[in-house]
């Protein structure tokens, strides 16, 4: 797993949270935010942006690569996901969802971290390893 700063940490966490003010989801009312770290320094937040058409939308995480990808970033040490229903303030850990893993698994090493937090100081961080061990590629 990539090596962390505390600064790096908190700057995610907080990326994730203020981007997931932007989440459009009037149907589920889940609103999610993530923060990718690139090697470089530089963030890249998405959030969900939701369809009337399930299938249409778009997850937070793919939002972020997308973003960072068109950028022209190619290298990625982690990413950040809060989520939780609009109207709860007390919000539990979100992992990424199968086409998440499958769709980072493309660009993300094994050393790739993934950052689901609770809130600005209740985190975890998981290797993407341990949570996608066989991607299909």
């Amino acid at each position: 797993m990539y090596k962390l700063t505390n600064k790096e940490i908190s700057d995610l966490i907080h990326t994730a949270f203020s981007i997931r003010k932007l989440s459009y989801s009037p149907y589920s009312k889940f609103a999610v935010g993530s923060a990718l770290l690139c090697d470089d320094g530089e963030i890249y937040g998405g959030c969900n942006i939701e369809n009337s058409s399930y299938p249409v939308g778009i997850c937070a995480e793919r939002t972020a690569i997308s973003k960072a990808i068109s950028s022209g970033k190619h290298n990625f040490k982690a990413i950040t996901i809060v989520g939780g229903f609009v109207d709860n303030s007390n919000l539990d850990y979100c992992p990424p969802c199968g086409m998440c893993r499958q769709f980072l698994s493309e660009f993300c090493d094994k050393d790739f971290v993934i950052i689901l937090a609770k809130s600005l100081n209740e985190y975890k961080l998981i290797g993407f390893d341990e949570i996608l061990p066989f991607p299909f590629n």
